[in-house]
This record gives C-alpha cells, sequence and structure tokens, in this order.
C-alpha cells in the first residue's frame, strides 16, 4: 500500500528549531526557576514557614498585593478610556500621544522612580501643592500606587486598543439609530465586546505590578511595615546573605505568578472563545 507524500514545510528544520527553542527555554527560565525552588527544598517546612510568615514579610504582601490591585483597578478605567480616545478620536499630536503610552516600557524604572519623587516629594513640582492641604505622595503608599499605575497603564492600553479598533462605529450607531441611550449603547454593546480584552489587561497590570521594584523603591521610602514591598524584601534578605529567607519569599512570589499565568491563560482562551462564537 503506498502512502500519500509528505508534504513539505515551508520553512524546513522543525526539528533543529525546536531543539534550540527548547534549549533556549532551559537556559533562560526553566534552570533558574528549578534553583530556586531547589534551593528552598533544602528548607525545612518551619523554616520555610518562619521565612514567609514573618510579620514584616506579611506586610510587605499586604502592600505589593494591595497597591497592585488599586493601580490594576485604577488603570483599568482611565486605560480603557485612553484607548477609547485614542481609537474613535482625530486630534493634533494624536501620534505623539499614543507613542507616550509606550513610555514605561522603554524607559528604565530607576529613572521612572526619580522622577517620580521630583515631581511628588514635599518640594516637587507637584508635590507641593498637595503638600499645602497636608498631603504627601512621595515615601507613603499613595507613592507606591503611584508608580505602579505609571509602569502598568500600557498594558491595559495595548491591550484594548485593537480589540476597539476592530469594533466597527457602526454599531454604535445602528443602537442609537434604534432608540438606544448611551448608557444603554455601552452597556449593552461596547462593555460586552471588551470585556475580555479589559480583564486580560487588568491581569497583565496586576502582574506586572506585584513583581516591579525599580520605580517603587525610590518612591516608596522603604520603611518596614510601611511602605516595604515584597521585591524590595528579597532584595535586602540577599544582601544581608540570608538566602534561606529571599529563596523562601521568592517562592511564594513564583507561585503568585503562575497563579497569574494561568489567569491570563484562561482570560485569552475564554476570550477566543467567546470571539468565534
Amino acid at each position: 500500500m503506498s502512502h500519500p507524500p509528505r508534504r513539505a514545510r515551508v520553512i524546513p528544520g522543525f526539528g533543529l528549531t525546536l531543539g534550540f527553542s527548547l534549549l533556549y527555554l532551559t537556559f533562560i527560565l526553566l534552570i533558574p526557576i528549578g534553583s530556586l525552588l531547589l534551593y528552598t527544598s533544602l528548607m525545612s517546612w518551619e523554616e520555610f514557614w518562619n521565612a514567609v510568615s514573618h510579620p514584616q514579610v506579611v506586610a510587605s504582601y499586604k502592600l505589593s498585593f494591595s497597591a497592585a490591585l488599586i493601580g490594576a483597578s485604577i488603570n483599568l478605567v482611565f486605560g480603557a478610556l485612553v484607548a477609547w480616545v485614542l481609537v474613535r478620536y482625530s486630534f493634533p499630536g494624536k501620534r505623539i500621544v499614543d507613542g507616550l503610552i509606550d513610555l514605561p516600557f522603554a524607559l528604565p524604572t530607576a529613572v521612572a522612580g526619580i522622577a517620580l519623587v521630583t515631581l511628588y516629594s514635599s518640594s516637587g513640582w507637584v508635590g507641593q501643592y498637595f503638600n499645602i492641604f497636608g498631603i504627601r505622595i512621595a515615601y507613603t503608599q499613595a507613592g507606591v500606587v503611584l508608580a505602579l499605575i505609571y509602569i502598568g497603564l500600557p498594558f491595559v492600553v495595548r491591550t484594548v486598543q485593537p480589540v476597539l479598533a476592530d469594533l466597527e462605529a457602526e454599531f454604535e450607531e445602528a443602537s442609537a439609530s434604534l432608540g438606544a441611550a448611551r448608557f444603554t449603547t455601552i452597556r449593552r454593546v461596547i462593555f460586552p465586546a471588551l470585556l475580555p480584552a479589559l480583564l486580560t489587561g487588568f491581569a497583565l497590570a496586576f502582574a506586572r505590578a506585584i513583581g516591579e521594584y525599580g520605580s517603587v523603591v525610590f518612591i516608596s521610602g522603604n520603611l518596614p511595615y510601611k511602605t516595604e514591598i515584597t521585591p524590595l524584601l528579597i532584595v535586602t534578605k540577599a544582601e544581608q546573605y540570608d538566602y534561606n529567607g529571599a529563596a523562601a519569599i521568592g517562592t511564594v512570589m513564583l507561585l503568585a505568578a503562575f497563579v497569574m499565568l494561568l489567569t491570563i491563560n484562561g482570560l485569552q482562551w475564554w476570550s477566543s472563545r467567546r470571539l468565534a462564537h
């Protein structure tokens, strides 16, 4: 029995490229992650629990996750608004504004942190006006949230923007022509189409904010139990040669990152199924 000839691949060398890809991922991802888990596994359960449940560490968890949640929630609202303006309206300097959205991706986070401190300290260009009313931003938890808003905004905008661009304005006009109010059009036409992208953008901004270090370390003040974030605590323990403590806390953050990745992949799967139907 003759077998049909195998179709030639457009780009040959699947085995070779797959091998290089796996080798690259092994050295870049699997070995560092495996080393962290191996180092943590050498600790006893009591040592691990004492390291990750210390009151100072728990306080850093609360600040990191709560500030990330607040920052991602604010970016969810204003990121969607910015994407709407960039897609639906034409105005002078639109391309410049659109390019500035990606600035947090390109600007080193340490530079961003220094810039935020310069602006929002008590004597800064912006912070001095808040200081008149007794409101401090730099070296407080509000400063941490501000830094996380800065680095998280592009994730929401760039996730929502292409979906909104594919959503034809005719659907909104048809809804209005049928007598639907603006709020009804937003609730019944626009919001359902944007919901998967909004959730994905929120998850990406939240995941990015949890692990942020450079922009936060300058504006937070790094006060234990008050403005000390978890990534900074990991660095501090490593500098103090407390590798067990650093590895244990790093493992907790790694598990949190895995949960966020599963959430993002689940949202993307749900989004693709929703669009398919």
